[in-house]
């Protein structure tokens, strides 16, 4: 018979070799350029994160941009505006694709400036000089012009919110030629021209005639975007109707704004918002997921109504609805260790988010406690933390187990202690998913080889459990991993609702062998 210790020994000796040093100084596993791009493109907010400067971020990105084919450059441009619901990184790489495979800026541009926020963050980022130019250069000035000339009022509206560039700014820049006369006049009053205020569209008509006299045709506010009124002296009242009026979305980001007017005083309102913040219709229409209702959440503070505050819970639940079962044994592990304090769209002077790592990765662990109850969550720092320390239970809310996870946050990371532990205790799992930032250090080449003590604890695993996958989640946008890509296992960034349906098909055997990166290589441009 075999000698079962001597081929044990062998199999780990053909582990990879660890090929870097990630940012806390720990062994690791380097990405291929295009994975690193879209690993940073997932999760990276072009802010401070724990280990790296918002500045650290913008090099490495560009660097990164320019080691990757154009094609693919866009697609992953397009990706993580479309599937991953980023901002700033999506703008800087279609800004870097106007440089550097311009032939695929016309594909892309529609996809990634699909409102006027995304129209403003490009126009920013390519007058900053950022990617190495700071005019818009023909084509993209081409692409300004025609999606100022195409969007409607309401787009053009939105768009006129904000500034460092404004939209008139934008409109000075690139001198759009509009053929209707609505639009003609709309961009003198814009950019404080003589207009003919009888050409206005609708809304901005409206608007003018409310400043002029604080009356409207039918009673109603204008169907501006409210930023517009606030300089206006709204009542009460008038607040509530904007409320009442506001999207889904708009509303769930503005609570703390209606009870600082005292909106949530007036009779019957706060019962009337809270019921439009859970009702299943405009959850579904609004396509929120988990992580949007627990920064809501987290965000609003005591002046809001508990009945507003249980029905963001409530939201919650109903959002767990579009999230797939993962057929089998499943473990989570979610990282606790000190690095998790970070905000999870790093650290902006007076807009950082209170939303740590921490607090999604318990977020993830809890789902799928909730979703199946026979999940295992094991979260570790440089040890798994105990029961005793947690006390995870399946029927609590989401939110409250999350809480909980995140309270136990604090020390080292290592990230193979739970795969130590599921050794060492025998168990059984099909589908193990790690959620961190990756940032292990502690347990460096402790036996003397040269693989990470992640892959050498997968690869026992594996002995015993030859049909289970890997799923390493990424918090944070670093270049490195702690396991490296393979048949049975998933390198993955983000925490949009995509990341739940890319785990399962994962788990399920549906992915290409490139698994995320063959995801993203699906996106079609049409020339």
């Amino acid at each position: 018979m075999a000698n079962n210790q001597l081929f044990k020994s062998l199999m780990g000796r053909l582990l990879p070799k660890a090929d870097a040093i990630n940012e806390a100084g720990g062994t690791a596993y380097q990405f291929s350029a295009t994975h690193a791009l879209a690993q940073y493109a997932a999760t990276g907010c072009l802010n401070g994160t724990y280990y790296a400067s918002a500045e650290t971020q913008l090099e490495k990105v560009l660097g990164l941009c320019a080691q990757v084919e154009p094609l693919m450059l866009a697609k992953i441009a397009v990706y993580c505006r479309e599937y991953g619901y980023m901002k700033d990184m999506p703008a800087l790489l279609l800004a870097s694709l106007s440089l550097n495979g311009s032939e695929y800026l016309s594909a892309a541009f529609p996809r990634v400036v699909d409102n006027g926020k995304m129209l403003r963050n490009f126009v920013q980022i390519l007058r900053s000089g950022a990617v190495g130019r700071k005019s818009l250069g023909t084509r993209p000035k081409k692409l300004v012009q025609n999606w100022l000339n195409t969007a409607s009022e309401q787009a053009l509206l939105s768009a006129a919110v904000g500034n460092a560039p404004s939209l008139a700014d934008v409109v000075k820049m690139v001198h759009p030629k509009p053929e209707e006369s609505w639009r003609e006049a709309f961009f003198a009053w814009l950019i404080g021209k003589p207009y003919n205020e009888a050409q206005l569209p609708p809304a901005t008509r409206a608007f003018e005639q409310y400043k002029r006299t604080g009356q409207s045709e039918n009673g109603e506010l204008p169907a501006v975007p409210f930023q517009m009124l606030t300089s206006l002296a709204l009542t009460t009242e008038d607040w509530a109707q904007i409320a009442r009026q506001g999207s889904w979305q708009m509303v769930r980001m503005n609570l703390n704004t209606f009870a600082r007017h005292g909106v949530f005083e007036l009779p019957g309102i706060a019962k009337e918002i809270a019921a439009k913040l859970c009702d299943r219709n405009n959850i579904a229409r609004a396509k929120v997921f988990p992580y949007q209702l627990m920064t809501a959440y987290q965000a609003a503070n005591q002046s809001i109504p508990l009945v507003i505050r249980e029905a963001l819970q409530d939201a919650l639940e109903i959002a767990l609805e579009n999230v797939p079962a993962i057929n089998g044994k499943v473990v989570v592990c979610p990282d606790v260790s000190g690095s998790m304090h970070s905000s999870i769209t790093g650290y902006r002077q007076g807009a950082t988010s209170v939303t740590r790592c921490v607090d999604v990765a318990g977020l993830i662990a809890a789902t799928y406690l909730r979703k199946q109850r026979d999940t295992l969550v094991l979260p570790f720092e440089f040890s798994v933390v105990g029961a005793d320390r947690v006390g995870l239970n399946p029927r609590d809310t989401v939110l409250t187990n999350a809480a909980k996870l995140a309270a136990a946050c604090g020390g080292g990371t290592d990230c193979s202690a739970p795969l130590k532990w599921l050794n060492d205790k025998n168990i059984q799992a099909d589908l193990v998913l790690l959620v961190s930032d990756n940032e292990s250090w502690m347990n460096v080449n402790r036996y003397g080889d040269k693989a990470t003590e992640t892959m050498r604890q997968w690869d026992r695993f594996k002995q015993r459990n030859p049909q289970a996958k890997l799923v390493c989640l990424d918090m944070q946008p670093y270049a490195t991993s702690q396991a490296q890509e393979r048949d049975d296992i998933l390198n993955i960034g983000g925490f949009s609702d995509v990341v739940f349906k890319m785990i399962t098909a994962f788990a399920h055997g549906q992915m290409q062998s490139e698994h995320w990166i063959g995801e993203i290589n699906k996106v079609t441009l049409s020339q």
